[in-house]
């Protein structure tokens, strides 16, 4: 059985790619880092590391890798496989898009044996999407041949990998805990599943589920972190969480989206009070190192309307939730102004060349005639100027 997974990164190899491979999968990696090819390449193999006190290994075998630019081969291989993995973050989707076209095409014109591609991605929908941008490049005529063979079932992933410090290019290092939720109803007739993948009928719920507590959380931690002292001040997570004030922030946006989560979806509220501890201890681990700039960084995706603090917060006010912890979030993001990450540079940009109000209504889409905007602008101010890092900053 073969496996083609886009994506050599700490992710694919660390949690997709491992799980593959204990399924019985033959895994080719697909990346277009040269020395990741190569290596994976050369010695077929690689071991993952749990991040405990134990610092349990797993060795990784029966995977090989083809370099991203070398298109036939990758239709070649996509041809001949039962699943097509993808970690390679969502903006990145249509870059490779050309290649599965080409595997699809390439397929079913050999055969008509289901073919499953997963897109596990940290986005909502990202599989769909994948297909939209696919069937794009598809011809006419093979479009319909491929949606009946071919399946496109969306997922929810989750595993923090903290940052790498390993001699061997090729190690990766993992949190214990993983989810891997794939829609079922998406799945085609006489699909194998793979052990360790959670399969549902409704994946929506555990998609807002990992995105609502997972991400907002992170996020959250990360800009009240690093509105406290910037790049001089709290450098990883689990130090921030050792801050009773920082945590307090965390787990009162936590009970926000909880609220919203279990009104909205029907989750038992003992049972999501667990997973949100869980998901506090999960960032306390003292054996990951997750800097805070990194799980700041692209501001501008994460102050989205869809995204992990916007969206959550314009269900609330549809449900009739309060959520002064999630305003101080995103009062919180507007303030991240860490100098090396893109986004940050034009939010910063933005604020200080259009103010914060527009900034705002241009970022997280709330406009400036809604009441949350103004909430939002209002501890915007109080952010600023109650932190030692931000007082007297650009915008106003």
């Amino acid at each position: 059985m073969k496996a083609v997974h886009f994506g050599g990164g700490n992710i694919g190899r660390g949690f997709i790619g491992l799980l593959l491979s204990q399924a019985g999968y033959r895994v080719e990696f697909v990346d277009v880092n040269d020395e990741l090819v190569r290596l994976l390449q050369e010695r077929g193999a690689y071991t993952v590391r749990l991040a405990n006190a134990e610092a349990e290994e797993t060795v990784v075998r029966n995977v090989t890798a083809i370099h991203g630019n070398d298109t036939e081969r990758v239709a070649q291989a996509i041809a001949e496989a039962e699943v097509v993995t993808t970690a390679v973050g969502a903006g990145v989707l249509k870059h490779i898009a050309g290649a599965i076209a080409k595997g699809i095409e390439r397929r079913l014109a050999l055969s008509e044996k289901p073919l499953h591609i997963i897109a596990c991605e940290n986005a909502i929908g990202a599989s769909t999407r994948l297909k939209q941008l696919v069937f794009e490049l598809l011809p006419e005529g093979i479009r319909e041949r491929a949606e009946r063979f071919v399946a496109f079932p969306d997922a929810a992933v989750d595993r923090i990998v903290p940052i790498q410090q390993h001699e061997d290019r090729l190690t990766v290092t993992v949190e214990p805990f993983y989810e891997w939720v794939v829609d079922r109803s998406a799945m085609l007739d006489g699909y194998r599943e793979i052990p360790g993948v959670h399969y549902v009928d409704r994946l929506q719920p555990y998609i807002e589920r990992k995105l609502f507590t997972v991400n907002t959380g992170h996020c959250t931690a990360a800009y009240h972190a690093y509105a406290r002292g910037g790049e001089n001040g709290y450098r990883t997570i689990q130090e921030a969480m050792g801050d009773p004030s920082v945590v307090a922030e965390v787990h009162g946006a936590l009970g926000e989206t909880g609220a919203v989560l279990t009104r909205q979806y029907g989750f038992d509220e003992a049972e999501h009070a667990k997973y949100i501890e869980n998901i506090l201890e999960r960032f306390r681990n003292p054996f990951l190192t997750d800097e805070v700039v990194r799980v700041g960084r692209s501001p501008i995706r994460k102050l989205s309307p869809d995204e992990r603090l916007v969206r959550p917060l314009t269900i609330a006010r549809e449900l009739g939730i309060e959520t002064p912890y999630l305003i101080k979030a995103i009062a919180a993001a507007l303030l991240f102004d860490y100098p090396e990450d893109p986004e940050a540079k034009e939010l910063q940009q933005t604020l200080r060349e259009l103010g914060v109000s527009e900034a705002v209504a241009r970022y997280t889409g709330l406009a400036e005639s809604d009441p949350l905007h103004a909430r939002i602008l209002d501890s915007y101010e109080t952010l600023k100027n109650n932190n030692p890092h931000t007082k007297g900053s650009a915008a106003r």
